[in-house]
């Protein structure tokens, strides 16, 4: 009989570290955070998360439709449309990671006056 536990991050083997994993990345949070604001087409996404290859956009939004964060709605039109959208638990997750980039921009002066500190002391 297999014992069941409770989701536990700090339990190495525990799958919300790689759902921690997902909405963490720096992609991830730039994803989510996107879509928060409306449903986007793969280039657009592409050209408003600055900097994400095709690649690791394509994998970032197959990792989250995997974990029911987004929508991948596929039109059969040619040339093909396909929509990237939050789902309702996506959501909840995009409106915490955002207040994590938004905390996180409103700071950058202070971490560059500390790094700035620290530099001088090593």
């Amino acid at each position: 009989m297999s014992q069941t536990f409770a989701p536990d991050v700090n339990r190495a083997n525990c799958p919300s570290r790689q759902i921690l994993e997902h909405v963490t990345s720096r992609w991830g949070v730039l994803v989510l955070a996107a879509l928060l604001d409306r449903s986007y087409r793969f280039s657009e996404l592409r050209r408003h998360v600055g900097g994400v290859s095709e690649k690791m956009l394509a994998q970032t939004l197959q990792a989250l439709e995997r974990d029911g964060f987004v929508h991948r709605d596929a039109q059969p039109v040619i040339p093909p449309r396909v929509d990237y959208s939050l789902t309702p638990l996506g959501q909840d997750v995009a409106v915490q990671v955002h207040a994590l980039a938004h905390w996180v921009e409103s700071k950058v002066p202070d971490v560059q006056q500390a790094n700035t500190t620290y530099d001088a002391r090593t």
